[in-house]
């Protein structure tokens, strides 16, 4: 049964595992530093003013060990390791975030689509400083997780530091079962079509294969695609190949490039079969990480798509767990990975072709908009009837695409030029 990282903690790249890990072999062991750690831990067992569990002890160091590298790598206990191998259609009670840290305190990666965290308005880039009064500083990752996990319809306050506000704020959330779906999709105008992918799992290049199948199905023919990216944090990196493939002919997709021989890797397009054409608008955001920079930085190096949105999250590394015994293991970045340019996403992102800002619109009032019906003593027409004055007009069909979602309307808008003047983007060979 295939098996991915817990979509509630880390999200980024991830590659399982089962074997032994691969060690550079060019340094010797530090044995001298080894003998300092058992004195450490010899001392502390024997003079610490209450008695201590040994493998609570040894847990912890590890814990240290691995969280001074970065803060994708972690050591996994027996109930961290079983987050982590949940079932990529499964459900677990909890918010909706992907999360990570930064200065030791939870930063949010991005929502969960229809989840508690969306519903409550929680943003990419918020800091959670607080779980239930509780201080998150000096918590690793795994325990603010396991803190936000709970049963359904249980409540949790969140403190929230978020940029642009002048003060912290408390956000209360009502815990649900999350279920994440993959991929879907809808027509945006006859012709136009939409595609959301939340997040990278198993079956999400299959999954979208079905929907742009069931698009092109009822919009003949289908003359622009938007694939919306936005809030992705990431998933399994082989989907995001997978997902590239579809589009292109030839090529990289992505490199990964690490110390160990296994993470030195090229990933290649295959030409089993023709690549899609449809011409493409791929929509990214600060909450677009991981695989989902993959998927942008390959079609936007290929010249294949238009990126469009604000700039990605810049996650650019692969972690690889590596298990120590039947319950426990280690998560560790193991590699970097690069566009087919040799670009870098790690802490710098990728940036869109066409910069749009999410804005809120708002519709002017009725009155706000004079036209000729409005003038004292115009025209009456031909046949005698009175033209309607903007004052009288009604809007129908409530909020338009403009006032609910202006990156996409954007989005569609530059699908409509590439279609009406005939430059498409099309894929290489």
């Amino acid at each position: 049964m295939k098996r991915l990282f817990s979509t509630l903690a880390l999200a980024g790249c991830l590659s399982l595992n089962a074997g032994a890990q691969e060690a550079p072999t060019e340094t010797e062991l530090p044995l001298e530093d080894l003998r300092l750690f058992a004195d450490v831990f010899n001392q502390v067992r024997s003079a610490y003013v209450d008695e201590v569990d040994d493998r609570e002890l040894l847990e912890d160091a590890i814990r240290g060990l691995l969280n001074g590298l970065d803060p994708h790598s972690a050591f996994l206990d027996a109930s961290s390791y079983d987050h982590l191998q949940t079932n990529t259609t499964g459900e677990f009670g909890g918010l909706g975030l992907e999360v990570g840290m930064e200065n030791g305190f939870v930063k949010v990666i991005s929502p969960i689509d229809d989840s508690p965290a969306q519903r409550a308005d929680i943003r990419a880039g918020d800091l959670i400083i607080e779980l239930d009064d509780k201080p998150v500083k000096g918590m690793s990752l795994q325990e603010a997780v396991d803190a936000m996990r709970g049963r359904k319809g249980t409540k949790i306050v969140l403190t929230v530091v978020r940029e642009g506000v002048n003060a912290p704020f408390d956000i209360t959330l009502t815990r649900d079962i999350i279920t994440v779906a993959s991929v879907r999709s809808k027509t945006l105008e006859p012709g136009f079509g939409y595609i959301r992918i939340a997040q990278f799992q198993t079956k999400t290049a299959n999954d979208f294969r079905r929907e742009l199948d069931k698009l092109k199905r009822s919009n003949q023919p289908l003359k622009g695609l938007v694939l919306d990216l936005r809030n992705n944090p990431g998933g399994l990196l082989q989907s995001s190949i997978e997902l590239a493939d579809i589009f292109l002919n030839e090529g990289t997709i992505v490199y990964t490039e690490g110390r160990i021989p296994s993470s030195k890797t090229i990933f290649e397009a295959s030409a089993t079969e023709p690549a899609d054409d449809t011409p493409l608008v791929v929509l990214i955001n600060g909450g677009s990480a991981s695989a989902s920079e993959i998927v942008a930085g390959a079609l936007q190096d290929h010249k294949r798509a238009l990126i469009a949105g604000t700039q990605s999250f810049g996650k650019g590394s692969v972690q690889t767990v590596l298990p120590l015994s039947r319950d426990r293991a280690i998560k560790i970045t193991t590699a970097r990975y690069y566009t087919p340019n040799g670009r870098s996403i790690q802490a710098q992102g990728i940036s869109p072709d066409i910069v749009l800002e999410r804005a809120r619109v708002q519709t002017l009032g009725q009155g706000d908009e004079v036209t000729e019906a409005d003038l004292h003593g115009h025209l009456t027409r031909a046949d005698g009837n009175e033209s309607s004055s903007s004052t009288r007009r009604k809007v129908e069909g409530g909020n338009s695409l403009a006032e609910d979602d202006n990156q996409l309307f954007e989005a569609l808008n530059l699908l409509k030029g590439i279609y009406l003047m005939g430059e498409r983007v099309r894929p290489k060979g």
